[in-house]
């Protein structure tokens, strides 16, 4: 009888081990989201460093007894620049948005807001992303729903437009404004 090489064995092991992993994705309870560590948890602190003469966020934001949006943006992401007129739009319907510029130029990131709007109540800038890392942020945007007293409720990773911000983002929005 001949004996098995194991360069013939593991082929068919590491096949195995990626259709495990992969059905081990498709069956969790939310296979589009990103698991967030700070739901439920307190905000991190943010960057005290601003951008322009924009106000900067400041502990006690947090702590007004309404429902807050961190938003991490770049002037040079695409998405975020899709998701630009639903901020001014949410701002204008009077939700707080506190806007986190993400890893970019100070002179591009205020241009960008003096040219298409501040929908952002107060601007920190994150030039090298430290704040980006204690939030967990992958890539901007990003946004964040705190509630009244400072309590990270819900993650969305992408732009806030299309169907998944209108069957995630909008009912976690509703559902914390309603508490």
């Amino acid at each position: 009888m001949p004996r098995l090489s194991p360069m013939m064995i593991a082929p068919p092991l590491v096949f195995a081990a990626f259709v495990a992993l992969a059905a081990f994705g498709m069956f969790r309870d939310d296979p589009e989201g990103l698991p967030s560590t700070l739901v439920g948890q307190p905000v991190p602190a943010i960057t005290t460093e601003t951008l322009a003469d924009y106000p900067g966020v400041t502990p006690d934001m947090f702590a007004q007894g309404e429902v807050t949006l961190v938003n991490f943006w770049a002037s040079w992401c695409p998405p975020c620049r899709a998701e630009h007129p639903r901020l001014l739009q949410m701002q204008a319907d009077g939700l707080t948005i506190i806007g986190v510029n993400y890893k970019d130029q100070k002179g591009t990131a205020t241009s960008y807001l003096e040219d298409d709007g501040n929908p952002f109540a107060a601007v920190a800038f994150d030039p090298a992303g430290r704040t980006g890392i204690d939030w967990g942020v992958t890539a901007p945007p990003e946004t964040f729903i705190v509630d009244g007293d400072g309590t990270v409720l819900f993650r969305f990773v992408g732009p806030l437009v299309g169907s998944d911000y209108e069957q995630r983002f909008l009912p976690a929005l509703e559902a914390a404004q309603a508490d």
